[in-house]
């Protein structure tokens, strides 16, 4: 199952905001608190309390099952999965010990003479009921052939006269097993009907077991998540509400994210009146609330996480604000190195997708570890201009064109290179164009439409349209879950903003 370890913890941030628990650290104001103490903000009717220990242990039981739904809602993908534990682990040699173990005392016990059925009736019992457990209310008849093929006190019976036939129960178990298991499981389920000795048999069959059982979990997360999204709004709006109450500040930094939103947009307004221009102040009324916010969201998708604290509201979803952020980063890269070929080759290349595919791909594979420590940023873009000349040079020959001279080369490989600077002005035009058409998706979401993708983005539109669908599926159940507190924060902020012009927070 997912599990976001790289996430802060809801835990954590009541530790963060609270100095949760007595104590000396109980009586000493921290660098946080001192921070909140100062801002220019209404103060609360009532002081944050201490939490205690036991509020936190509950608190984090809720937490886990508030990450779980939310993970089944957000994460259109979401599928439970087997979990293993790691080759070599400790975890995993203490449970291939203790299989095998298992498994030779069973195959010991059918090889005594006569035979013991001891382990192998318990055995058949869990396979009962993992059969029993695969039935809908309305398999009587299933439910009926299952509990008279595996009548426990009738196999006893039989083990205890000499006349069980363990490979007639193993073969009505299978049968069982190919009704009850989903198409993709067949080619399994024939594999077992290959296998002859008995102890290698019943391992198969739990191996397979388990993995039906996989099947009908995620067959029911499938199943449930259309129901389960507005039961989960109001759950996780609760949840949180519980959380507020003991932590009445902790909508801080909720608030510092819109209000500076608000404060960029303004100045950024300012500054497009030009100057020389005769005008006043812009007005909160130029920032539309859902403006505002969609705008807030975008914001999230270039956040320092190293150096700003993320919203309270959406720090389940940071990791995918994360993802997204350094996926988004290395597609405008890639569409801002394409974009300088096509400007320097001109026409030679239009109507070429198979050489359009074959840069981007290029550009992609050299680009995927950008993010990592040791990317070394100069040697990688002087191997993507050499790598991008190199096939510029070959459909230019193959189509009859002039190829590019000696100084189109050089002036086409330092174009290139030049990518590498984030303030370069072909990677800003890029990313500019990048936010205008996420920004036009989220305000376009609720008609279902796609905006007009702008110029440069063509060859990297699949994978920014599959980034704006994520996006907007977070963005519209963030807004669902936490409506009624986005609604004052953003009134506060834009009555805040009429109050005193530019001057925000």
């Amino acid at each position: 199952m997912p599990n976001s370890t790289d996430k802060p913890s809801e835990e954590e941030q009541q530790k963060d905001s609270g100095q949760a628990v007595g104590g000396a650290d109980a009586h000493e104001p921290s660098e946080q608190s001192l921070r909140k103490r100062d801002r220019q903000s209404t103060p609360h009717s009532s002081p944050p309390r201490f939490v205690s220990v036991e509020e936190l242990m509950e608190t984090a039981k809720g937490v886990t099952n508030l990450a779980l739904a939310h993970e089944i809602v957000v994460n259109g993908s979401f599928q439970v999965k087997p979990t293993q534990p790691a080759e070599g682990s400790l975890q995993k040699r203490v449970k291939d010990i203790m299989h095998r173990a298992f498994w030779d005392c069973l195959e010991a016990q059918l090889k005594e003479d006569p035979p013991m059925y001891d382990h192998a009736i318990k055995l058949l019992g869990e396979i009962k009921e993992t059969l029993l457990s695969f039935l809908l209310p309305g398999h009587r008849r299933l439910r009926n052939q299952i509990e008279e093929g595996l009548d426990l006190a009738l196999i006893q019976q039989q083990a205890e006269k000499g006349t069980l036939d363990i490979n007639n129960v193993a073969e009505f178990i299978i049968g069982m097993m190919g009704m009850l298991c989903a198409p993709s499981r067949d080619e399994e389920i024939q594999k077992l009907r290959a296998i002859t000795g008995i102890v290698p048999l019943f391992r198969a069959i739990f191996q397979v077991l388990d993995l039906m059982k996989i099947d009908m979990a995620n067959f029911a997360v499938s199943s449930i998540r259309p129901h389960l999204v507005q039961q989960s709004v109001e759950y996780e709006r609760k949840k949180f509400q519980e959380f507020l109450d003991k932590q009445p500040n902790a909508l801080d930094f909720t608030q510092n994210w819109l209000q500076d939103t608000a404060k960029v947009l303004l100045n950024c307004r300012w500054e497009e009146q030009g100057p020389g221009v005769e005008a006043a102040a812009p007005r909160a009324s130029m920032l539309p609330p859902l403006s505002l916010h969609n705008h807030a969201y975008l914001r999230l998708l270039k956040w320092d996480h190293a150096a700003a604290p993320f919203p309270e509201t959406l720090l389940m979803d940071q990791s995918r604000f994360q993802e997204m952020q350094l996926e988004l980063e290395q597609l405008g890269v890639t569409a801002a190195v394409l974009l300088v070929v096509y400007n320097s080759a001109g026409a030679a290349l239009t109507g070429l997708p198979d050489l359009m595919r074959r840069l981007k791909s290029a550009a992609l594979v050299l680009l995927a570890a950008m993010h990592s420590p040791s990317f070394e940023a100069e040697e990688v873009f002087s191997t993507i201009a050499e790598k991008m000349c190199a096939e510029v040079a070959s459909c230019l020959v193959q189509h009859s064109f002039s190829p590019l001279s000696p100084d189109g080369q050089r002036a086409l490989k330092g174009q290139i290179t030049a990518v590498r600077c984030p303030d370069n002005s072909i990677r800003k035009l890029i990313d500019s164009r990048i936010h205008t058409f996420l920004l036009g998706f989220l305000e376009s979401s609720s008609q279902r439409s796609i905006p007009p993708l702008p110029g440069g983005l063509a060859p990297i539109q699949k994978e920014l349209e599959g980034i704006a669908v994520k996006l907007s599926r977070l963005v519209n159940y963030n807004k669902l879950v936490f409506a009624p507190y986005y609604q004052k924060i953003l009134q506060d902020v834009l009555e805040e903003a009429a109050r005193t012009g530019t001057s925000i927070g």
